[in-house]
């Protein structure tokens, strides 16, 4: 009988759509899963290296305690879908959109969300540090303690979103800051706006 990681190999090379399965401390290197759609799949305490999974799909999974080096999510979709205690250092996320979808204490330092959407999502404890998040939409999502330092935000669409408790140090943002209007910051937070427009902000 094959383990579910054998399962999930054969379903990719057969052109098939894995689904009901639970993937357990396996090592997936090299695995073609672009334009692959996911359903009901758990992935537990899993080594993700070198896979493509451009343009796939993911509904109502699980990544709990995974981790992704030199992955490809550009252009994927994710609905429904959970990801707590995950890495993805640098991970290519390009377009990729995130629907009713829960981020929990993820590592995504030097990650590339250009032109990406988070819907209805929630994000927790996330390390967006470096990450690219240039033309990042962002829309009925809450953001708790998201480290956003050094990010660059250019031309971001972060209106409604409540951004005050999350680190917004460091980041690129157009002339204008045109990006956070109509988000909520902190008053902390708009001191460090003020020095990008320039503004002398006296004691």
């Amino acid at each position: 009988m094959n383990s579910p990681g054998q399962a999930l190999r054969t379903a990719l090379e057969e052109g098939e759509s894995p689904s009901l399965l639970c993937v357990q401390q396996e090592e997936l290197a090299g695995l073609d899963a672009g334009d692959a759609v996911f359903r009901q799949v758990q992935f537990r305490r899993c080594r993700f290296t070198d896979c493509d999974f451009s343009a796939a799909a993911f509904y109502d999974c699980v990544f709990e305690s995974c981790a992704f080096t030199g992955c490809r999510f550009a252009v994927s979709f994710w609905k429904g879908t959970a990801l707590r205690d995950c890495k993805a250092q640098g991970g290519d996320f390009r377009r990729a959109r995130f629907k009713d979808c829960v981020l929990d204490h993820l590592r995504l330092p030097y990650a590339n969300f250009t032109e990406a959407l988070w819907e209805r999502c929630a994000l927790t404890d996330c390390d967006l540090t470096e990450s690219t998040c240039q033309e990042l939409k962002v829309v009925k999502t809450t953001l708790t303690a998201a480290n956003f330092t050094g990010t660059v935000l250019f031309r971001a669409l972060l209106k409604g979103i409540d951004l005050s408790g999350c680190t917004l140090d460091g980041i690129t943002l157009s002339a204008s800051c045109q990006e956070l209007r109509g988000a909520k910051i902190h008053a902390v937070q708009a001191a460090l706006v003020a020095r990008i427009l320039g503004i002398e902000i006296a004691d």
